[in-house]
């Protein structure tokens, strides 16, 4: 019986797949424009990001919304992070040199708290330094995508107490073999998150926020105060998003890709690091019980019938290889079949050994 509900199981999400891929596609052109430009804060936390920040900088000095800011924290960065951001001197720029977090904070909550106590939009876009803008007219055409989601009695201003969250996949442009790794975030969203419900429940289980690029109306991110009330959470923006849905607001998932592309690492070990930290944590609920029962369940499979294993691995390669095709992912990564899987799965067993011996680090600090 196990093999079949298996197949079962892969059939409903292929299935899933398939839908998110085809209603997000076609939600990309929903927009509306506004009277009056509404005002924008960026919000950037920043460690060690020197290259990323002398990508991303440029990209959004270039934007062509006429009332924007930025907001850029330079988490005690210990490379030419602040440098870089000294050379791009603008009146649209503003930069915070902090000291690192205080007792009880995660780095990245701490510096986009810091971060919004200097915002003064109606708007707040949060973006990660990985990523960058390749187009002059992104910032207003995520405008127009955030107030069509709006209600019709949000125009301008009102969208600071507009009562929703945006946020979305962007373009995930990671190089071979690093992209073996990255293309496990969109197929875990794609392949996980029935996204037409997001915006249509109140579920908090379904609050998927992605911390590479979100937006929420300035009123409604003071009212609420995520980074505050979530200082010490490693997953705070799957938290962010459930504190959202809880808190009433309502969250929309987009496709992002033509608004914001991102290179999350420069190299696979680079980017096995850096998932090492929350893979445990997303893995099985971020329990240890959710984490054997599903490690247990696929190991079983290949015991009792590892002919049927060997068409459940077929069946799960269909399944990337759809979402990687709906994401614009290298072909390089879909062609070397089910080794991103394989590698996601070593991963998340190691990711398992250096929570349970406290060894979680990212950027040199100690995580959770």
């Amino acid at each position: 019986m196990l093999v079949p509900a298996l197949l079962v199981l892969h059939a409903c999400v292929l299935a899933l797949a398939l839908t998110n891929a085809v209603w997000m596609r076609s939600r990309r052109d929903r927009r509306r424009a506004l009277a009056e430009p509404v005002r924008v804060s960026v919000l950037i936390p920043a460690r060690n990001e020197e290259a990323n920040l002398a990508r991303l900088l440029p990209s959004l000095l270039a934007q062509d919304h006429p009332d924007l800011q930025i907001v850029v924290v330079d988490d005690a960065s210990e490379d030419g992070t602040w440098e870089v951001l000294r050379r791009h001197a603008d009146p649209r720029l503003v930069t915070v040199r902090g000291n690192g977090p205080p007792a009880g904070w995660v780095g990245k909550v701490h510096a986009l708290y810091q971060a919004q106590k200097r915002a003064d939009g109606d708007v707040l876009v949060f973006l990660d330094a990985d990523t960058w803008l390749p187009d002059p007219g992104a910032i207003r055409s995520l405008v127009e995508r955030f107030a069509a989601n709006a209600p019709e009695t949000a125009p301008g201003r009102a969208l600071a107490d507009a009562g929703i969250v945006m946020t979305g996949l962007p373009q995930y442009r990671d190089r071979f073999p690093t992209a073996l790794l990255t293309s496990l975030v969109p197929f875990a969203v794609m392949a996980a998150l029935p996204v037409p419900l997001v915006s249509r429940t109140r579920a908090a289980s379904l609050g998927a926020l992605n911390g590479q690029i979100w937006m929420m109306g300035a009123g409604d991110y003071r009212r609420i105060a995520p980074h505050e009330q979530l200082k010490d959470e490693v997953l705070e923006d799957v938290m962010i998003g459930r504190l959202a849905k809880r808190e009433g607001l309502r969250l929309h998932f987009e496709d992002l890709r033509r608004e914001v592309s991102v290179e999350m690492y420069g190299s696979l070990g680079e980017a096995w690091r850096g998932f090492q930290k929350n893979a445990f944590l997303l893995g099985g609920g971020g329990t240890w019980g959710g984490f054997a029962a599903f490690f247990a369940l696929y190991t079983l499979v290949w015991v009792v019938a590892p002919l049927a294993a060997l068409s459940l691995l077929a069946t799960t390669w269909a399944i990337k290889a759809v979402i990687d095709r709906s994401q614009g992912l290298p072909l390089a990564v879909t062609a070397t079949g089910p080794l991103p899987l394989f590698l996601g799965a070593l991963l998340q067993l190691d990711s398992a050994r250096v929570h349970a011996t406290g060894r979680v680090r990212w950027k040199g600090r100690g995580v959770g």
